[in-house]
């Protein structure tokens, strides 16, 4: 629930942002006219990630197990790879993302007749709503209790979009960089246990090797490391049951199971590892410059 709610509320709360710096730049442009057709654009985003998400939870069924096993999977690691480059994408443009936004209104509005803006709110939302369909699905097949992650997406969803109205109205300040910083690192973290869940199914579809297929004919030593009982990292769900809390907020947290294989530890150690050391490594030259730029002007 914790994982879902800060996907909800960190994606939701850019789409958000996205939409208050367009509406405010039509008004102060006196552009009221215009507002509408940007609202019509996001309303199709908001349908069309609907959608996706309807079409991700009920238009597996009637296949087999192991295709349903091989497309969720895939579609893990898909949402994982989407939800990085946005992660980054976000650390490198929020700075100039305010005023790429206004330019591409002003370029809109000089063709006459603004339904461009449309395409712009279409755009810019449904960019945001594919991310976050995709990774919530993911991430609640990952965590093992559906109802509950889907409680913790809309709460933080809804604050998102609280959130967002406030400060567009003034009501409220938040530091915007230290904010989408922070949940950012938290969502390495929960991508790389959507990672090894992904590793997980095609494991068990036996696209990879795993505790679900025997040991092969001749595989000798190395191959019984990785199939069969030989391929299991650990099994504690004696200590730590796999239905009580402690199990369903480190799943939904840091994409820790009871039971995980040397496939699926390795994986989110690796993907964590690198991910997280270049998300830090960028950051703090980031901080360097802004630091030595305003060194400079005083």
């Amino acid at each position: 629930m914790i994982g879902t709610f800060i996907i909800g509320l960190r994606e939701g709360l850019e789409a958000a942002l996205v939409v208050s710096i367009l509406i405010a730049y039509a008004n102060k442009l006196g552009r009221a006219d215009v507002v509408r057709r940007i609202w019509a654009g996001v309303g199709l985003a908001i349908v069309g990630s609907l959608l996706i998400g309807a079409i991700l939870t009920f238009g597996a069924y009637g296949l087999t197990f192991e295709a349903q096993e091989i497309i969720g999977g895939s579609m893990s690691i898909l949402a994982v790879g989407l939800v990085t480059w946005m992660i980054f994408w976000m650390q490198k443009a929020a700075r100039n993302l305010k005023r790429e936004l206004e330019g591409t209104v002003d370029k809109a509005l000089l063709t006459g007749s603004g339904w461009s803006l449309v395409v712009i709110g279409f755009v810019a939302v449904a960019r945001e709503g594919i991310e976050t369909a995709l990774f919530l699905w993911s991430a609640v097949r990952a965590s093992g209790d559906a109802p509950t992650a889907w409680v913790g997406a809309v709460i933080g969803l809804l604050a998102a979009v609280a959130l967002g109205w406030l400060i567009y109205r003034g009501a409220v300040r938040i530091n915007l960089g230290t904010f989408f910083t922070w949940t950012g690192v938290f969502l390495i973290f929960v991508a790389g246990g959507i990672f090894a869940y992904g590793i997980h199914d095609l494991q068990e579809a036996r696209v990879l090797p795993g505790p679900f297929a025997p040991v092969p004919d001749g595989g000798g030593v190395l191959a019984a490391q990785f199939f069969g009982n030989g391929a299991w990292a650990f099994k504690v769900s004696d200590t730590i049951s796999p239905d009580g809390i402690l199990a369903a907020v480190l799943k939904g947290t840091v994409g820790f199971s009871p039971e995980m294989t040397k496939l699926e530890v390795a994986g989110w150690f690796v993907y964590v590892a690198t991910t997280l050391s270049i998300y830090i490594i960028i950051h703090l030259r980031a901080s360097r410059a802004r630091a030595a730029s305003i060194a400079t002007k005083e």
